[in-house]
């Protein structure tokens, strides 16, 4: 009868004992099919009688899998590669950027002029940019004088123009008479307007240029003089229509500012500066 018994169960698929061993030695203490582990689980089974012991609070993967650990180093790896490729990415523009910017206190020509304004000029310890379209008239050392043409084109209204452009003048002045042979310069801004005499901005990132059409908005006249006393770089503003004048004097001033204690000391440094003459 026993005989029988085990034919009937081999005749059932019942795993002999080689099929049984050759089906476990890719299965671990835990049933994961990991061939090394099991491996490695076999291996201590032989020398030492039993299995490895694992701590179930512990972080470790009892099956051997390492896929947390590899997600924490990809992610930290990704994070640092990042850094790096943005401070590498400052580092290469700022030294192109200086590279591609003209010296005007020691040159002054046209090409040079012409790069400034594309480039951008140092401020202080700033950068200064300009508005992509421009013009050069003049940039001669032996006259003196340099003279560009811009037009701007992002700006809103008048006193963001004026704003702006103030301080885009001061740069590119300033950074022109540092040439001990350069005492005045002469920049012009135009704008684009439409029919109702309203600014025209670009748009989509500056794709789109506007195109009303291109009025004289104002010019700023930076001159250097020198006396006894020093070197002086004045400016002065020309060319404001009496409607932009009236809209940037109502929104720059108040009925407190001392309009006429400004004439008075304007007078007295006239009259002196003609007597010295």
């Amino acid at each position: 009868m026993a005989k029988k018994y085990e034919v009937a169960r081999r005749q059932t698929n019942a795993l002999t004992e080689d099929e049984a061993e050759k089906l476990f030695e890719t299965v671990d203490e835990t049933g994961h099919s990991n061939e090394e582990r099991a491996r490695r689980e076999k291996k201590l089974r032989s020398e030492k009688g039993q299995g490895e012991e694992f701590d179930p609070l512990s972080a470790g993967d009892p099956s051997g899998s390492n896929v947390g650990q590899v997600i924490a180093k990809t992610a930290v790896g990704v994070v640092v590669t990042l850094l790096v490729v943005i401070v590498a990415a400052q580092v290469i523009y700022g030294l192109v950027r200086r590279s591609n910017t003209a010296d005007l206190s020691s040159n002054v020509t046209v090409s040079t002029v012409a790069s400034a304004l594309r480039g951008g000029v140092e401020w202080g310890n700033g950068f200064t940019q300009f508005p992509e379209d421009f013009s050069v008239q003049e940039a001669d050392e032996n006259t003196g004088t340099v003279e560009v043409t811009v037009i701007d084109t992002s700006s809103e209204d008048a006193l963001e123009c004026f704003a702006g452009s103030q301080v885009q003048a001061a740069a590119f002045s300033v950074n022109c008479l540092l040439n001990p042979n350069i005492d005045t310069v002469i920049y012009h801004v135009n704008v684009h307007m439409d029919s109702e005499g309203n600014f025209q901005q670009s748009s989509f990132f500056g794709f789109f240029k506007p195109t009303g059409d291109v009025t004289s908005f104002m010019t700023f006249v930076w001159t250097k003089t020198q006396s006894s006393d020093g070197v002086y770089f004045n400016c002065s503003i020309t060319g404001v229509n009496d409607d932009v004048q009236d809209e940037l004097r109502d929104a720059i001033t108040t009925s407190f500012t001392p309009v006429q204690i400004i004439s008075d000391l304007t007078g007295s440094s006239s009259s002196s500066s003609s007597d010295s003459q």
